[in-house]
């Protein structure tokens, strides 16, 4: 942390700024939406990410540029309130918003992604970066940062049950990060699906047919009046929001620390220059 404890570049003056990047600092970009979470949160769901990212920043010695507040989710416009970009303008944002740093060379960028739709595009940007500058720069979705043993470690035998939208992680951090947003009395289970084509309906792009995967982009409010689209709200807690937000913390400072020794513009090295001679990490397709 920076020796005014300030990690939030929002709040900084640029001579700050400059004077901090003095000593490596990997400085997180976090990315969210707005859009509805179930009829008993805020639709504001920046606010868990920003949030988040300045816990994370302190602890994992680094910085936080501002959250962008909108994602990409197509499927989310039938609800009014919600503000969802489109693909293209989301890919321009994130461009601008990483190349506003790298002009500066400051290429130790940690995409902090509260928002799981913003996926495929994060990937094709950062490609697009790294083919035009160099520079690679990973990307973290935080909700899908939890392991197995946590989930089944706060939710028993239901931890299968519990994920979704509108479910869990995000009731429970809501709870505990912004309890006074909350309507408890309005917490409910997910309606019924009905069907499309006369086959069932799994989620807003997953049907079945014969057994086997089928995709048919549909609208939230096609599988859940309320956009509900999974998990159990009525399992959270405050408690159970502080477990996951203190594990998401904890995560994240160890890898900006891990990035830190690291030059992203040659972080890849071939399989024999490897410390003990095997593949660090785990390796996922």
């Amino acid at each position: 942390m920076g020796e005014s404890g300030q990690v939030a570049i929002s709040h900084m003056t640029h001579k700050e700024f400059a004077e901090r990047m003095k000593r490596p600092a990997v400085i997180l970009i976090p990315l969210a939406s707005q859009e509805e979470q179930g009829p008993h949160a805020p639709m504001g769901d920046f606010m868990l990410t920003q949030r988040l990212s300045e816990m994370c920043a302190a602890a994992g010695d680094g910085l936080t540029a501002p959250v962008l507040p909108f994602g990409y989710a197509e499927f989310f416009r039938a609800i009014a309130g919600g503000v969802q970009l489109r693909a293209t303008t989301f890919s321009a944002v994130l461009e601008d918003i990483l190349t506003s740093f790298l002009d500066h060379s400051h290429n130790r960028l940690l995409i902090f992604n509260g928002h799981t739709t913003n996926a495929s595009l994060i990937d094709q940007v950062c490609r697009k970066v790294r083919r035009e500058t160099g520079v690679l720069i990973p990307s973290l979705n935080i909700w899908q940062s939890l392991p197995d043993n946590l989930w089944t470690n706060l939710y028993g035998e239901n931890a299968g049950r519990v994920r979704g939208h509108g479910g869990e992680p995000m009731t429970s951090v809501y709870m505990h990060l912004f309890p006074e947003l909350m309507d408890g009395e309005a917490v409910r289970v997910a309606a019924p699906r009905g069907s499309v084509f006369g086959l069932p309906i799994g989620g807003v792009s997953a049907s079945r047919f014969n057994g086997l995967p089928l995709h048919i982009p549909l609208d939230c409010t096609e599988v859940d009046p309320a956009g509900m689209l999974g998990g159990l709200a009525s399992l959270a807690s405050a408690e159970k929001g502080k477990a996951i937000c203190d594990h998401i913390v904890d995560h994240t400072a160890q890898l900006m620390c891990h990035l830190t020794n690291f030059d992203p513009r040659d972080a890849v090295k071939p399989f024999s220059e490897q410390p003990d001679g095997s593949p660090q990490g785990d390796a996922d397709d």
